[in-house]
């Protein structure tokens, strides 16, 4: 036991004291992001709307992720990325509370789409953060401590989050969305100010041209769109499937959430490091990832037992420990001596495209066809995903000749 509580702690070793105090950041951020997860519930049980207006409702979700992502890139790029975090995290959490007053359709449509440009701008800029306070080595587990203070957060927020619309409603979530992001807005001031964080040298830009030139990367990129699109029906449509076909409540579909949170910080960085020593390519742990992410919905489409949700989410959350930080570290690395801020805009608008697309046809695809079809189709995309990483792989060898 000794040794294996050393071989844990060890796996945390050499990272910079900035990337700690951005993951302190990061966590109390991500602790008061409740609201997401129940966003398709509170908007069909507290505003009374169908699957089909909260599969729209849900595209400019995406429709401001993109937006946001893009903006964040811009702004990286010109004015940086402390300032530009600063900027995203303060006026978030004012929209975050007022997200809570729009009532009708077209209102919430624009008050999500606000909420969500302004919110993911932090997105690029944090990716840029990144890589100016880690050495390169370290990459990969500086993404993955990040990424530990969002699943922390995201463990003990939906467990939270149900309990507070089981005593306060759901207002008590936007409140408690806008005083984090203001929390986390002035640690950043605070703790990472230029003056005191101590930043990686630059790379110096030998190569002008942006993410839009590189053609192996854009296939990355869909890849990674397609991948985005099956992961995030674990938080939109998945609660529904949770709520109508097995009977949870709001604390029990928080708890099972909380479930992948909770592994991810336990398990996540032990395991990115025993990977690491592998010396497989980044490419290659995408693609088991996105394999175990696809076998996650078949699992559950092959019996009615509500404890086979339990597995579906273990699985689900082991392809998205693998898959998330190798592909992150693929995309820092490849933007090396390029505009990195294009590269990182363009990494987080992959997922961004998905939220556009995946809600809002996770959502038709339910009220048409029904789950099990659904969760199929998720299968069949996650193998697609699959066979354009594989050809990535491929075509990334003979660039290396």
């Amino acid at each position: 036991m000794k040794k294996l509580f050393r071989s844990y702690f060890e796996s945390f070793g050499g990272l910079r004291k900035e990337i700690w105090l951005l993951s302190l950041i990061t966590l109390i951020n991500r602790a008061g992001t409740m609201v997401i997860p129940f966003l398709s519930l509170y908007l069909t049980k507290s505003r009374g709307f169908s699957l089909e207006e909260v599969g729209w409702i849900l595209s400019f979700f995406g429709l401001g992720s993109v937006t946001g992502s893009w903006l964040g890139g811009k702004l990286t790029d010109k004015i940086g990325h402390y300032k530009t975090m600063v900027i995203s995290l303060i006026l978030s959490s004012v929209l975050f509370v007022l997200l809570q007053f729009p009532s009708s359709f077209w209102s919430i449509c624009l008050g999500i789409y606000l909420v969500m440009t302004v919110a993911d701008i932090f997105r690029p800029a944090v990716f840029v953060a990144i890589n100016a306070y880690s050495k390169p080595e370290n990459r990969t587990r500086s993404v993955t401590l990040i990424r530990l203070a969002i699943n922390l957060g995201f463990s003990a927020g939906p467990a939270v989050g149900g309990l507070i619309i089981a005593t306060a409603g759901y207002s008590g979530l936007f409140w408690i969305d806008g005083l984090t992001c203001l929390a986390a807005g002035i640690l950043l001031l605070k703790l990472l100010h230029p003056k005191r964080a101590k930043e990686e040298p630059e790379d110096i830009i030998v190569q002008t041209r942006t993410a839009m030139s590189d053609k192996l990367y854009l296939i990355f990129i869909l890849a990674m769109m397609i991948f985005g699109f099956i992961f995030i029906q674990y938080f939109s449509t998945m609660p529904l499937y949770y709520a109508n076909f097995h009977q949870l409540d709001e604390f029990e579909i928080g708890l099972l959430l909380g479930l992948n949170g909770l592994t991810i910080f336990l398990f996540e960085m032990p395991l990115i490091k025993f990977l690491e020593n592998r010396k497989h390519s980044a490419i290659a742990y995408v693609i088991l990832g996105t394999i175990l992410s696809g076998i996650s919905f078949l699992v559950i489409n092959l019996t009615d037992w509500t404890g086979v949700l339990i597995i579906g989410m273990l699985l689900v959350t082991l392809g998205e420990m693998i898959a998330f930080p190798f592909s992150n570290s693929f995309a820092l690395n490849r933007s090396d001596g390029k505009k990195r801020g294009s590269y990182m805009a363009l990494y987080s608008i992959a997922f961004s495209v998905s939220h556009i697309f995946g809600h809002n046809s996770g959502m038709q695809l339910i009220d048409n066809f029904g789950f099990k079809f659904t969760w199929y189709t998720m299968l069949i995309l996650a193998i697609a995903a699959c066979g354009l990483l594989i050809i990535l792989k491929g075509l990334l060898k003979k660039e290396a000749v």
